[in-house]
């Protein structure tokens, strides 16, 4: 394996299986594992808490700046609240896409993630890693699915609330389109795939096959 700590950034639509494989790759390699979805979704999440509105940007954009992030295997804490599972909800879905959509939050935190990152050894997944976050990452991985995967997936994750309250796949598939839409269509840093990016459609596969695949796409592991 190279020497050198890598920046590998991961992107891709709700469902693709983001988070499982940067987590996995993060563990394989020994490098911090950064959920950039998860800090919009604590700044939202803190926004709320604390009686803001959404759409006052710079409201919003103060606690971008200022809140105190704890990001670990798999974990999102904020100001000292673990969040991890508040973030989870349906309703924090739409709140945490009302606040990407926001320039001054989204400036705010890809500074934040840039320092993160800056020195290598990240897994850095999200939207906009391989296109604004790190255009210069040493890998660029871009996951996706069909929409019906994506769906079933969602619907049956333990970690998401929706699967709690046993919503449709049907239902589920609706709120990842207008996420999907909400994200593509954003004037500020909108969801694309990198030009020099892997694509890796997860559709019938398995973790560990995805997972294989995006390790061969690292220096010194294919």
């Amino acid at each position: 394996m190279t020497s050198r700590r890598l920046i590998i950034a991961i992107d891709g639509p709700s469902g693709a299986g983001k988070g499982t494989v940067a987590r996995a790759l993060a563990l394989a390699l020994d490098y911090r594992h950064v959920d950039t979805g998860g800090m919009y979704r604590a700044v939202a999440w803190k926004a709320m808490r604390d009686g803001i509105d959404l759409t006052n940007e710079d409201a919003v954009a103060t606690i971008a700046n200022s809140a105190a992030f704890e990001l670990s295997h798999g974990q999102v804490g904020i100001d000292g609240h673990d969040v991890t599972a508040a973030i989870r909800t349906p309703e924090m879905d739409a709140a945490a896409a009302s606040v990407a959509r926001l320039p001054k939050v989204r400036a705010a935190l890809v500074e934040r993630q840039r320092a993160y990152g800056i020195e290598g050894g990240v897994v850095m997944e999200g939207r906009d890693i391989g296109t604004v976050v790190f255009p210069k990452a040493d890998v660029k991985l871009y996951l996706d699915a069909s929409p019906e995967e994506r769906a079933r997936r969602r619907s049956q994750d333990p970690s998401h609330a929706a699967s709690k309250t046993n919503a449709g796949v049907a239902v589920v598939a609706e709120a990842l389109a207008a996420r999907d839409q909400s994200d593509r269509t954003r004037a500020a840093s909108p969801l694309s795939k990198a030009e020099d990016a892997l694509y890796l459609d997860t559709t019938g596969l398995t973790i560990e096959e995805v997972v294989a695949r995006a390790l061969a796409a690292v220096p010194g592991r294919g």
